[in-house]
């Protein structure tokens, strides 16, 4: 079977605009990019979006961002909203603020962002300090209300959960949450999941890497919580893995054309996975990451074959 690998998509010789044209065509063919129901609302939300750490916050530093702007257009174009970033992801939000005000993108965009003035030593945060963040925040994207707000790895939530319920109260917000991606931390997150009313959480999850799936989210399930899954790749850690092995033929049975797709789909195929937000700064990349969600979506049955054949790779 023929696989496209990660080094392929950034080899190719075709200028980005036909790449995209011609990949694209193939790509959307079948179907659009399948949604999930936002537990608190029923809002639909496409189940791919945009992360932007890693190599999207390192390429926002440079003074050229042409191939970010690209990249936003490329998930618009491809039916995606989703775009999550934080204000200690280097220059991420500011640049992709500035890029959703120059395009005027902003109405398209379902713009999630973090809170992320944790107390140090133990202390509490500085309320005045939390909510001047949020305030450059909305600077940034120059929407007037943010979709969003998640509190950033478990950042003193008694000070800062309260806030987020106050700017939501306001009708400033529209959904608020709070994330963690350390393991360390979930009895903490289990608890706050518990007691506290969420729109959303956020957690790492991949297919090597399965620990939320005991408890965390059969419990987000349970309280009707929407869940952001980072890091679908762990980081580079799965494609170093996979490296030049042929995709299975159960591939095709889920419509994936790249191990990126296999990842993202198998991710997507829990049904407690509201989206999930791959970082990149490459237009080529999104549009392969587009297709983890198009197309079929392996069954519970599938998903343990596949978890095992990934299981069962050197570097476990």
């Amino acid at each position: 079977m023929f696989t496209i690998t990660r080094r392929d998509m950034l080899s190719m010789t075709l200028g980005t605009t036909a790449a995209l044209a011609l990949g694209g065509r193939d790509l959307f063919a079948q179907g659009k990019i399948i949604t999930r129901a936002i537990p608190s609302t029923g809002e639909q939300l496409p189940v791919i979006g945009l992360g932007s750490s890693a190599t999207f916050s390192q390429v926002a530093r440079q003074e050229d961002v042409t191939a970010l702007r690209d990249v936003f257009k490329t998930m618009l174009d491809g039916g995606a909203t989703l775009f999550d970033t934080a204000p200690s992801y280097g220059a991420s939000e500011e640049v992709a603020g500035r890029i959703i005000r120059e395009q005027k993108w902003g109405d398209r965009v379902f713009w999630a962002t973090k809170l992320n003035v944790a107390g140090r030593g133990g202390s509490s945060a500085d309320p005045a300090a939390a909510k001047a963040q949020v305030e450059a925040s909305f600077q940034r994207v120059g929407k007037a209300k943010i979709d969003l707000i998640q509190v950033h790895n478990l950042g003193d939530p008694a000070t800062q959960l309260p806030i987020l319920r106050e700017f939501k109260k306001q009708g400033r917000i529209r959904y608020m949450g709070i994330t963690t991606t350390f393991d360390q931390q979930y009895p903490e997150l289990i608890k706050i999941m518990r007691n506290e009313p969420l729109d959303f959480i956020g957690i790492d999850y991949a297919i090597d890497g399965r620990d939320v799936e005991s408890e965390i989210l059969p419990l987000a399930q349970e309280k009707k919580i929407a869940v952001l899954a980072y890091a679908p790749f762990g980081r580079t850690r799965l494609f170093k893995r996979v490296g030049n092995t042929p995709l299975p033929d159960w591939a095709a049975e889920i419509d994936a054309k790249s191990w990126a797709q296999v990842f993202l789909k198998w991710v997507v195929g829990h049904p407690a996975i509201t989206a999930v937000t791959p970082a990149t700064s490459q237009p080529k990349n999104m549009l392969d990451n587009l297709g983890g969600g198009i197309g079929r979506l392996p069954s519970q049955e599938l998903r343990k074959r596949m978890a095992a054949f990934v299981d069962a790779l050197p570097g476990a």
